[in-house]
């Protein structure tokens, strides 16, 4: 064999071990995901190096991605497009122009990306903002709230509240011809997150009067404690969210100090003084049999409490919805929890169904089986699947029947 056909062998081997990924055969199109993945790891890879040669921030690069799919606030025959502010928080404003003879219905969008990444402006939620606003004669406010590593929380919680808060006004709602009994705080992963604390929130705010009517919350991030659940076991290394992206998401929420991402990455960063909490998130109780699998529970094994007293955010429920006890959930709206089967977040949304079931509170559950995470994302060419449209059907054709 001659030089360059070595070379060309081993290129190809190479690049066959890059893009190849362990896909589930239930997964549709999936040669095409593997490329999608192969590019996301392209640009993990590029950020860690370039993070450890000191140039520049992991999630500085993985910002590229957001600024590659920035969209204009373009208006078009059927929404007017506007990026405004809602006390001082950007948002971009999605209003129908169809004619009504009634009060229109509103939903508040929070976008994805680990608290770090991610934009309302990216192509692919501008166009389920779209959609929504367009099949739902519904005004669709998506919130920029700021993000990590330059702002930590409670900062993205506190910017969404804000816009969420305002928009509740009577004034605000008759502004936009919002009816205020039809209003739905809804996101994806850590937007999924932000909806679920900001609905709990308002049910202490006295000064809020308008209520939800309903959330929803798709392949959320809900819990902070058990990093071990069995969906971050099984799904460890999916596409296109592996358990170590979610842990540097978790960790890089709070600070920028390394040991707390080593902390989790172990699952020793609880202390033993909020071991109480360990019941809010006890899979063993929580996972119908199905999830379960062979999967055996075991006892937390506590860390230091110097993490827990220097960074109490990731023990707030506020930044961890499912830590919130039940007396906390009692009120809430009608809610919307979609999971996908291939999805370290899994057992988050699963544990929040029947943690809402449990004290009442009326939930619908969509897991789907042959789904990954951010399957939202997957919408726009070139990057589009059909299990991207297929969740943005099912997610607008929820909202439609019951908003």
């Amino acid at each position: 064999m001659g030089t360059k056909s070595l070379c060309l062998l081993l290129a190809s081997v190479l690049v066959a071990y890059y893009v190849y990924t362990p896909v589930p055969e239930t997964i549709e199109e999936r040669w095409k995901l593997m490329l999608i993945n192969a590019g996301f790891r392209s640009v993990a890879h590029v950020a860690e190096f370039a993070e450890w040669l000191g140039l520049v921030h992991y999630m500085e690069v993985l910002m590229m991605i957001t600024s590659i799919e920035y969209i204009a606030p373009i208006s078009d025959e059927n929404v007017t497009v506007t990026d405004t502010k809602f006390n001082n928080v950007p948002v971009r404003l999605y209003v129908p122009r169809k004619q009504s003879s009634g009060l229109k219905r509103a939903v508040i969008y929070i976008h994805g990306g680990g608290w770090c990444v991610g934009g309302s402006a990216m192509e692919p939620y501008d166009l389920l903002s779209r959609w929504t606003a367009n099949e739902l004669n519904a005004v669709v406010i998506s919130v920029e709230y700021r993000l990590a590593p330059l702002h930590h929380f409670p900062v993205q919680f506190e910017d969404v509240y804000a816009v969420v808060k305002f928009f509740l006004q009577t004034s605000v709602l008759a502004r936009y011809g919002v009816d205020p009994n039809r209003v739905c705080v809804s996101g994806d992963s850590a937007g999924g997150n932000l909806a679920a604390a900001v609905a709990q929130q308002l049910l202490d705010d006295l000064e809020v009067k308008a209520k939800l009517k309903i959330q929803a919350l798709l392949y959320p991030a809900l819990q902070t404690l058990d990093l071990d659940l069995p969906s971050y076991k099984e799904n460890e290394n999916k596409p296109i969210l592996p358990k170590s992206l979610m842990v540097r998401f978790w960790s890089e929420y709070f600070t920028t100090d390394v040991s707390l991402k080593e902390a989790m990455a172990s699952n020793r960063h609880v202390p033993a003084e909020s071991s109480h909490l360990f019941r809010f998130v006890n899979w063993s109780n929580l996972l119908p049999e199905k999830f379960k699998k062979d999967h055996v529970y075991a006892s937390p094994i506590y860390g230091s409490s110097r993490l827990g007293k220097k960074y109490p955010g990731f023990l707030d429920p506020r930044a961890a919805p499912l830590l919130a006890d039940d007396t906390k959930l009692f009120g809430l709206p009608v809610t919307y929890i979609l999971t996908c089967q291939h999805d370290v977040l899994r057992d988050d949304g699963i544990m929040y169904v029947s943690r809402l079931r449990k004290v009442g509170i009326e939930v619908i559950h969509d897991h789907i089986e042959d789904a990954i995470h951010g399957a939202l994302m997957f919408i726009t060419s070139p990057t589009d699947l059909a299990l991207g449209h297929r969740v943005a059907n099912k997610y607008i054709e929820w909202l439609n029947m019951n908003l």
